[in-house]
């Protein structure tokens, strides 16, 4: 499986901004999310959604800010940012693995990361 993340880039506070995540090759995991890592900090959960259904699961702090959604037909998920924050500053990674895919322990595979700055 590889999965081939894009989007990212820098935005002012309160900007939106788009990621894209399309797996390919053999699939595994019945779920898709977002995980991000700030500097000198550990990988935390963003976002998932699951391949049958479309449940999604959001971490407390971009609920009502972000949101999930699938394209099974392409395998690609993707995440759309709103009233971003300079907290939301990190790198944003995208995994495949069992639902809820909320911890980084869940994940399967990780695709490369791509650098989400958002200024004040």
């Amino acid at each position: 499986v590889q999965l081939q993340a894009s989007g990212g880039g820098l935005v002012r506070a309160g900007g939106s901004l788009g990621l894209s995540c399309a797996a390919s090759g053999r699939t595994y995991g019945n779920a898709m999310g977002w995980f991000r890592q700030a500097p000198g900090k550990e990988r935390k959960f963003v976002a998932s959604i699951s391949l049958i259904g479309g449940r999604t699961y959001y971490h407390d702090s971009v609920k009502g800010r972000f949101t999930i959604s699938r394209d099974n037909a392409e395998s690609t998920v993707y995440l759309q940012m709103n009233s971003l924050k300079p907290e939301d500053t990190a790198v944003y990674y995208c995994a495949r693995g069992p639902y809820p895919l909320n911890d980084p322990g869940l994940a399967h595979y990780w695709g490369q990361g791509t650098q989400v700055t958002v200024s004040s």
